[in-house]
């Protein structure tokens, strides 16, 4: 069973009526209930907790972290962001969600400004698979759509993706690199765009496939770790 921490801020929830209509029990419970039915063990994490929710014993028994963050992105801890980091590198998986991409720890791990072009203006997101054969994709039709969702915009800083598996267009014209994955260390993380806080996405089935493909990709390899610094010749080793 794969241990998965969902950690949002929880803050919109609290703060704007909208919010709160669309994802009641926050944004944190509306993806816990969708994805907690495939396997998971699923515990959830928000800011206002002590270490926001991160503490040494739940990362310890978190095989994959997912976070959404927005409005307290600098609320969180520079302590905790190393935290999480640490065990990124050291295998634990991270999957980033929607406004994300500007959370501490994502832009710790990408080494960029991670900034976008941005709209909020409800519009039509049309989200394709152009890596059918990644497992992240396996059950994603070739393409499908999102009625109502924030426009994100290329140039996405980040560094070029180990693997690109979703692209998404909008009406406006704009297009995204909307599914990326990166190799941390021992760790993996992947980035899925779609999840604007006023509109209902993450009760969307679809969507919700790839979060769960996301969380199988991502869990740990089980590997081990490797060993570094000044090392014996392997033939030295063998001997012994």
């Amino acid at each position: 069973m794969i241990k998965v921490t969902v950690w949002n801020e929880f803050l919109h929830e609290k703060m704007h009526d909208e919010v709160k209509d669309v994802y009641p029990d926050g944004i944190h419970e509306a993806l816990k209930a969708g994805i907690g039915s495939d396997g998971f063990r699923v515990a959830t994490a928000t800011l206002e907790q002590p270490d926001h929710g991160l503490t040494d014993e739940v990362l310890a028994n978190t095989d994959v972290l997912v976070w959404w963050g927005h409005m307290g992105h600098d609320k969180v801890e520079d302590a905790i962001v190393e935290r999480v980091h640490a065990r990124v590198m050291a295998g634990m998986g991270l999957v980033v969600l929607h406004s994300g991409h500007f959370s501490k720890i994502f832009k710790k791990l990408m080494g960029t400004g991670c900034d976008l072009k941005w709209r909020e203006a409800n519009e039509k997101e049309r989200i394709w698979t152009v890596n059918p054969a990644h497992p992240i994709a396996a059950g994603i039709p070739e393409q499908f759509v999102l009625e109502h969702e924030e426009m994100y915009g290329e140039h996405f800083d980040i560094p070029a993706p180990d693997e690109l598996v979703f692209v998404s267009w909008f009406e406006g014209g704009e297009v995204f690199r909307s599914g990326c994955t990166w190799f941390r260390g021992q760790g993996k993380v992947f980035y899925f765009r779609p999840g604007h806080e006023t509109f209902p996405t993450y009760y969307n089935p679809t969507v919700l496939q790839v979060i769960r493909n996301g969380i199988r990709w991502a869990q740990p390899s089980g590997a081990a770790k490797p060993v570094r610094g000044n090392h014996q010749p392997l033939e030295e080793i063998k001997s012994k």
